[in-house]
């Protein structure tokens, strides 16, 4: 069982550190350090098809705006060992949008995650067939549709947010595989056929 950073999310508010974090590698290594728990810079390069020094390049990054941080006592002066701070990051999108530059932020956010989930899923599609079938009943892809204003959007999202944030304070299982919930809420124009 990986290591669970310690705390429950950290909210971002400062662009700089929601522009570092956009960056695709440290998007992955901060996601490794997540699920994986604890890590050197050369690990990571290995699972992520990287070089050392760029790992540990975006390692430091990551570390200047609290988001990854040196495990104490660990490794050496070469083998440096990094944890991740928090189990997830939040941000305001209102409050990026009314940042100078917060357009593209938000878009480039956006792309990365989507390319996240995208990532993911096709994973589950792959892993499919060697999963036993206590998972593969347990596992759900939800597509629901409702009609709703932006703001009562919000509060359905607020909603179903704070129900997973309970299940992982109060009804988490440390000795049972992580299992991902993915919540999205968006509006399409026309709905893909």
């Amino acid at each position: 069982m990986a290591d669970i950073p310690p705390g429950r999310a950290i909210d971002v508010h400062d662009p700089r550190a929601l522009r570092a974090l956009a960056h695709p590698l440290r998007m992955s290594l901060l996601a490794a350090l997540r699920s994986d728990g604890p890590s050197t810079a050369s690990r990571l390069a290995e699972r992520l098809g990287e070089s050392s020094g760029a790992t540990s390049y975006h390692l430091r990054q990551l570390a200047g705006f609290g988001f990854v941080e040196e495990v104490p006592d660990e490794g050496t002066g070469r083998e440096r060992w990094w944890r991740a701070l928090h189990r997830s990051t939040r941000w305001d999108s209102e409050e990026v949008l009314d940042q100078p530059g917060g357009r593209e932020l938000f878009d480039e956010l956006t792309d990365r995650l989507v390319a996240h989930q995208r990532r993911m899923l096709a994973a589950f599609a792959a892993e499919r067939d060697s999963t036993d079938d206590d998972w593969r009943t347990a596992a759900s892809l939800n597509d629901w549709a409702l009609r709703l204003s932006p703001g009562r959007a919000r509060e359905l999202i607020g909603e179903l947010n704070a129900v997973v944030q309970r299940w992982r304070d109060e009804e988490e299982e440390p000795d049972q595989p992580l299992v991902h919930v993915l919540l999205d809420l968006f509006t399409l124009k026309d709905y893909p056929l």
